[in-house]
């Protein structure tokens, strides 16, 4: 089995040390080139490399940005596409400081442990076949977002370039600081789902593909527990600011089996598409990459479209 590691040697959680392990764990069961991330975009330069070499496998090392490359190198811009046979199957093994996706696939947050997972589903030839999100020419495995959280990730960005190192403390600072730097503003969005009344007065709006809709250290973060990758996408918008209600409704979202309800929250499962409109250029993100301002966004669920190496997921 012929199969590429992308490695980004500058993700947060990566060492030389445990790449090398990984490397040699890997190299007794497939044949495996290896490759290292140099700059922005070169991981899915990579995978689009790999899908042309008829690679088998392309196994990521890195963070959940790394992944996103690497599906949309695999995939390209437009939504309009089947799932094609000759794509390489992606395998993750976590390197990041949330890697969502990985964990949502039902892999262990421990490289070591996920290497030996990876390689014993590798060897059973298990291939599971999910659903992606697509916004804005981008493709999204687990979460994007209009407002806040794309306001978190451009700080993220920010302290990241300055050599800060990625922390989940570093996260909820900057989220409780944007909440209250946005506390005062009025709402800018409206979304417009299918067979629904659009909905106006929204300060922030989530976008999920699966749940949780990410991690606080080993805790889930559940913002549509009903969404996975099988099923359309997940909304969850907040009509307010207040801090109260604001408060009321984290702690849903921290709870173990917790279902997000409010007289303040908009929220949806199982959305074929969200329109978004916002009344002056708002922030996007997706899979945690901060893209910058819009001022309209589409949201689509792309059913069955990329296999994937997973634990405990139901085989398509």
């Amino acid at each position: 089995m012929r199969a590429l590691l992308i490695v980004n040697p500058n993700a947060t959680t990566t060492t030389p040390a445990g790449r090398d392990r990984l490397v040699h764990a890997l190299k007794g069961s497939l044949a495996l080139t290896v490759a290292h991330t140099t700059h922005r975009g070169h991981a899915a330069e990579l995978a689009r490399s790999a899908h042309a070499d008829g690679m088998d496998v392309i196994v990521a090392h890195g963070g959940d940005g790394t992944v996103n490359e690497i599906v949309n190198g695999l995939l390209g811009p437009s939504p309009e596409r089947v799932a094609d046979p000759t794509l390489p199957r992606l395998a993750v093994v976590p390197g990041g400081s949330a890697n969502v996706f990985a964990r949502s696939l039902g892999i262990s947050a421990d490289p070591l442990e996920a290497t030996a997972q990876v390689l014993e589903l590798l060897q059973d030839g298990t291939s599971v076949r999910i659903g992606l999100g697509h916004c804005d020419g981008r493709w999204f495995t687990f979460n994007a977002g209009l407002g806040l959280d794309a306001q978190v990730c451009e700080a993220i960005d920010r302290s990241r370039a300055l050599g800060r190192k990625v922390t989940t403390a570093r996260y909820v600072r900057h989220a409780v600081a944007r909440f209250f730097a946005a506390k005062r503003a009025e709402p800018t969005l409206t979304l417009e789902m299918p067979g629904r009344e659009p909905v106006t007065g929204v300060h922030y709006a989530f976008v999920s593909n699966s749940s949780p809709w990410t991690y606080l250290e080993s805790r889930p973060v559940h913002t549509n527990p009903g969404t996975s990758f099988d099923t359309g996408l997940g909304v969850f918008a907040m009509t307010t600011m207040r801090v109260v209600p604001s408060l009321r409704v984290v702690r849903q979202l921290l709870a173990t089996h917790g279902e997000p309800a409010s007289p303040h929250l908009v929220r949806a499962d199982d959305i074929a598409r969200v329109h978004a409109r916002a009344s002056h250029p708002i922030g996007l993100q997706v899979d945690g990459d901060y893209l910058g301002l819009r001022s309209e966004v589409e949201f689509l669920a792309v059913p069955s479209i990329l296999d994937v190496v997973a634990s405990g997921i139901r085989p398509e």
